[in-house]
């Protein structure tokens, strides 16, 4: 049962120190501190949301929300990575975690594992949904926002017949979703209208946002720190001290930050700090690119998110602006901005909704943490105190809220209010199994 109240009381305030200023880092400290703590955010970033939350497609998509890893998906990609406006980009390299993390995803290219993967994911995304209602209505938070659903756009015959297999998923779990023709699609984003001879239908999930995560994450930090928490910005991570198998702080560059419980929230970065602690984390890397486009003529600019099945790239309106975003390379930790994949970008926008001034748009890019399964690793470790909040891949601010209110319960020494045993990295010990996490141990503050 959800309760915006939750977090109103709590019994054993601890000293939290949280790694990582992105939304998921914030969210988590925004919760933290509401359940009482005393919270204590780093990064070496001077200022919140400047890596992967800056300039993501600006989707809080919690309907269409589903793992990568897909049956046929291995088919697909060779066919993927042969187009000219590819969605999917490889450059392999020596990289051991990365042949490690294809191979796990490889494996989850089943139908029982998508169903389950699936399931996971759309739990935690309806639970963020009702999440982040309450913290609008709480604090009158604003971020561009607007609520009129994802609008999955079928440009062939194949894909509209492929989207059964998400519309079953969905009704499943309570999610409304909408199958629409061609004219329905148009009535939903009406400057489709220009493009009506290339698409074939599409599945609209009506309770799906739009905004901008930078503006939201700045806000909320701002929020946050009203509240107590307490922001140390330009600060290296260097480690996480253990003790007798229990965190009590982290090392950084200007010193040791002592606490009573740790968490983990620095995205594809995570796995380094984790290593030394003999923590293995599935995580790695997938980049993508975007482009944030001054609108130039209103009547032919989204009026929320459009995805383009073909080339999985969101089309979304935030304001004055158009934000274009997908694609998945695996190259490794590099920012490169390479100018084919901006063609790519360009190419989606402008034959849907040439309303834009593409000459002006920025282009950017960032590194996505994914999981080989698509559900991102939540809840605690084997060493006592320490928390893992990272892995959601393309979906960070869709699931960030329900991702830190769980945070915040096992922190608290409390029962969340969602099944959250199947989110912990102690799902990846066991084949074919997803054992309890361990029960985490409320410590007051000294």
């Amino acid at each position: 049962m959800f309760s915006p109240e939750r977090f109103r009381e709590q019994e054993f305030p601890m000293r939290v120190v949280v790694l990582g200023s992105g939304v998921i880092g914030v969210t988590s400290a925004w919760y933290l501190a509401k359940a009482g703590h005393e919270v204590t955010v780093v990064d070496r970033q001077p200022g919140p949301a400047l890596e992967t939350s800056f300039a993501n497609a600006g989707e809080v998509s919690f309907g269409y929300c589903s793992p990568w890893a897909a049956p046929g998906i291995p088919k697909k990609a060779i066919k993927w990575l042969l187009m000219e406006h590819a969605p999917l980009i490889l450059r392999p390299k020596v990289d051991g975690a990365m042949l490690s993390w294809l191979v796990r995803m490889l494996r989850n290219c089943t139908s029982d594992r998508y169903a389950l993967n699936k399931s996971r994911m759309l739990r935690l995304a309806d639970y963020s949904r009702l999440s982040l209602a309450a913290l609008r209505e709480e604090t009158g938070i604003d971020y561009d926002q607007r609520m009129k659903g994802t609008l999955q756009l079928f440009r062939t015959e194949a894909q509209l017949e492929a989207s059964a297999k998400d519309v079953k998923a969905l009704n499943a779990d309570g999610i409304p979703c909408q199958v629409l023709d061609p004219a329905g699609c148009i009535a939903q984003e009406p400057a489709l209208a220009q493009a009506r001879d290339k698409i074939v239908g599409g599945l609209l999930t009506p309770l799906d946002e739009t905004g901008d995560c930078f503006k939201f994450t700045n806000a909320l930090a701002a929020l946050a720190e009203a509240k107590g928490v307490t922001f140390r910005w330009g600060e290296s991570i260097q480690r996480v001290e253990v003790e007798g198998g229990r965190a009590t702080g982290v090392v950084t560059d200007k010193g040791t930050i002592k606490a009573d419980a740790v968490v983990m929230a620095l995205g594809s970065y995570s796995p380094m700090l984790m290593r030394p602690l003999g923590i293995r984390l599935p995580v790695y890397p997938v980049k993508g690119y975007s482009l944030t486009i001054p609108i130039t003529n209103a009547a032919l600019a989204p009026e929320s998110t459009v995805m383009d099945e073909s080339y999985k790239i969101a089309i979304t309106r935030l304001g004055d602006r158009i934000r274009v975003g997908g694609m998945a390379e695996i190259s490794g930790y590099n920012n490169r901005l390479e100018p084919a994949r901006r063609r790519t970008l360009e190419h989606s926008v402008s034959d849907l909704f040439p309303g834009g001034d593409l000459p002006q748009a920025t282009f950017w890019s960032g590194l996505r943490p994914m999981t080989p399964d698509g559900t991102p690793i939540i809840g605690p470790t084997s060493v006592q105190g320490l928390y893992l909040n990272t892995g959601h891949g393309t979906l960070g601010w869709t699931m960030s809220t329900g991702s830190a209110r769980v945070i915040a319960d096992l922190v608290s020494g409390r029962v969340p209010e969602i099944d959250a045993a199947d989110l912990a990295v102690a799902r990846y010990r066991r084949k074919g199994g997803c054992p309890a996490a361990p029960q985490p141990l409320a410590v007051p503050a000294e």
